[in-house]
């Protein structure tokens, strides 16, 4: 945890692990497009220059929460994968933790690697976003290929649909989180998708 006192113009006692938490949680629940540098400032409790000085300006800002992101709130996918001895087993372990995720308390809903991109057209920003969301395909990818290849699943297993169709579930489940349906919905239709699982 980083505390500076008055080092150029940031208030005494800037904390920039908690104002990058801060900022994490806005991108998560607005958006990058969504979310304005003033928006920042109020949220992190600094002025334009502090918010530059400190982070190097929202671009550059919303990259670190991305990252921070992934390591702090959004690992439980390559978690499952991990820990699972079997791509079946760390699909299901996915879809079933899923809900839960996108509903956390005291959190916003959702994803900031699904959403955080929605409404900009700055291809950087995309980029970033999508990098993360092909890294998690392409890993979930791999180990279906593993275990095709092992003969724990069927020779005819389509590896690169059936770990898109895991994804593109997982994308839905951000968008019904977002639009305010209940843990039970999203717990409820995860189940159902877990079904067509090989």
């Amino acid at each position: 945890m980083t505390t500076l006192g008055t080092t150029r113009g940031r208030p005494r006692g800037f904390d920039r692990d908690v104002a990058l938490d801060r900022a994490i949680r806005l991108f998560w629940r607005k958006g990058y497009e969504a979310t304005s540098v003033r928006d920042l400032g109020e949220e992190l409790g600094i002025g334009q220059p502090s918010l530059y000085n400190a982070f190097g300006g929202k671009r550059a800002l919303f990259d670190e929460a991305l990252d921070v992101y992934e390591h702090t709130y959004g690992e439980f996918i390559s978690t499952a994968l991990t820990e699972e001895p079997t791509a079946a087993l760390a699909m299901r372990r996915i879809l079933a933790e899923a809900a839960a995720r996108y509903t956390r308390r005291g959190l916003p809903r959702g994803c900031l690697v699904t959403s955080g991109d929605a409404g900009t057209d700055d291809p950087e920003v995309r980029a970033a976003t999508s990098r993360i969301r092909k890294e998690k395909m392409d890993r979930l990818r791999r180990r279906i290929e593993a275990d095709i290849t092992k003969g724990l699943l069927p020779d005819d297993t389509d590896a690169t649909g059936l770990a898109g169709y895991v994804m593109s579930v997982l994308s839905g489940l951000v968008q019904r989180a977002r639009d305010g349906a209940p843990r039970r919905e999203l717990d409820s239709a995860a189940s159902i998708a877990a079904r067509a699982l090989p």
